[in-house]
């Protein structure tokens, strides 16, 4: 039994949440902290929710010392800034009040810091230059330190870009050429677990690993059109003909993941991901091979090995589909309020005069319904507030659909069956509910 305590920061995520799992079983005692954690990931006491981003240096210190931390492996990271988060918050001030919490703590700590491959001088995004700037933070330091610079992770669990190529791989659509041309060297997750592992078993003064920057990555180069395929192979999808999306497409799905980013959703295709996906991703592991003698676990071995499952069909067909699924909702809800609102409000109103409602109602009813419905799609467009939306919706279909049943009965026959049309509407929200969840 390894007798080194690891605290993760990040332990939600798809790197933090493998490194805590395979690290625990490994031996090492794992502290997972995370600022929220879904019920499926509190599998032990000693995953924390704790508020990560708003600890200072004290609270830190307070932390490390109360768990006797040893290792600590920074997983936190955002692609973007938008509400409630922040790329320089993450990744540089946190980073600062961190080391200083490490060399307060008064404990042999080594820092194991995740960050992104490629040269300074190709930053073009906040993202990639507020990770840069964290690594110069640590390598300032003077903090025993491990500088983790991952390619392209492939995990079991799929979330953000990971996920958006596994879409792609389920459905006859391409990336531009262009874009499917940049280099995108893999790493398998295990492999970033096991080099954690085998630096936290290594004593902290060690000299030869007290100040390293490795990048972490199959040393065969790869495509992003190689990575692809690989999925596809998986999916069984590699035969099917496929047309190539225009770039202006890809620029126009980025504008539009940026306005989901403004309504607190974390769409993987915004403009920060296409830049990136743009650069490329490439590296040289060489130094990190040498050093720990791990042999890289390849593409093929890490994904085209083993035929997807059911579940890796139904997430891949589903991923991209979510978004028009919630895009749809809204505005069904907004455009019906808005047009029984404002431009067929005589004919709305008329239905309710026409089957003897008090002349006093009718106006309050039909605006009241038309606002409420109004509500409701905006409820949904919201991220934090999208459950509620969802919820409020399907009673208020449900109520729609018994009131008619006892007041309009004949609106059941309708030509155009628009109460008809509510139940497989209320079936869409609960479908939407149920992919909520991001992780």
């Amino acid at each position: 039994m390894n007798q080194r305590t690891i605290l993760v920061l990040g332990a939600s995520g798809l790197i933090g949440r493998f490194v805590t799992d395979d690290l625990r079983t490994r031996g090492f005692r794992v502290i997972g902290v995370a600022r929220s954690l879904s019920p499926a990931q509190t599998m032990s006491a000693l995953d924390i929710e704790r508020p990560i981003l708003s600890l200072d240096a004290a609270a830190l210190t307070r932390l490390l010392g109360e768990h006797a931390i040893d290792v600590v492996v920074n997983c936190l990271g955002v692609l973007q800034d938008g509400p409630g988060s922040s790329t320089s918050a993450v990744h540089r001030d946190l980073v600062a009040r961190l080391l200083q919490a490490i060399g307060g703590s008064g404990r042999a700590i080594r820092l194991v810091h995740i960050s992104i491959p490629g040269a300074a001088e190709t930053d073009r995004t906040a993202f990639a230059t507020t990770k840069r700037e964290a690594e110069r933070l640590i390598a300032a330091s003077g903090i025993p330190h491990a500088i983790l610079r991952p390619g392209f992770v492939v995990a079991p669990a799929a979330y953000g870009g990971s996920a958006m190529l596994r879409a792609l791989a389920a459905f006859p659509v391409d990336l531009p050429a262009k874009e499917l041309a940049t280099p995108f060297q893999p790493v398998a997750v295990e492999d970033i677990s096991a080099t954690i592992a085998w630096l936290a078993a290594r004593d902290v003064d060690d000299a030869a690993v007290k100040a390293v920057s490795w990048d972490l990555m199959q040393a065969e180069p790869v495509t992003m059109a190689g990575v692809i395929e690989l999925f596809r192979v998986a999916f069984g999808t590699a035969g099917w003909p496929r047309f190539a999306m225009p770039r202006f497409m890809l620029d126009l799905g980025a504008k539009i993941g940026d306005l989901a980013n403004h309504l607190g959703w974390m769409p993987p295709m915004r403009s920060t991901a296409i830049a990136e996906l743009r650069r490329g991703v490439r590296g040289d592991p060489t130094a990190w091979i040498a050093a720990t003698g791990i042999a890289p676990k390849r593409l093929a071995d890490a994904v085209g090995r083993h035929p997807a499952t059911i579940q890796d069909k139904w997430f891949a067909r589903l991923f991209l589909v979510k978004a028009l699924v919630f895009a749809s909702l809204v505005a069904f809800w907004i455009v019906s309020g808005f047009i029984a609102l404002f431009v067929s409000y005589r004919a709305a109103a008329g239905i309710l005069s026409a089957h003897n409602f008090p002349p006093a109602l009718v106006d309050p009813i039909t605006i009241g319904t038309s606002l409420m419905d109004m509500g409701i799609g905006v409820l949904i467009a919201f991220r934090w507030t999208a459950a509620t939306g969802l919820v409020a919706g399907m009673v208020a279909s449900l109520g729609y659909m018994v009131g008619a049943a006892i007041l309009t009965p004949d609106l059941w026959i309708e030509p155009l069956g628009a109460l008809v049309k509510t139940g497989p509407a209320i079936v869409l929200m609960l479908v939407a509910l149920l992919m909520l969840d991001n992780r």
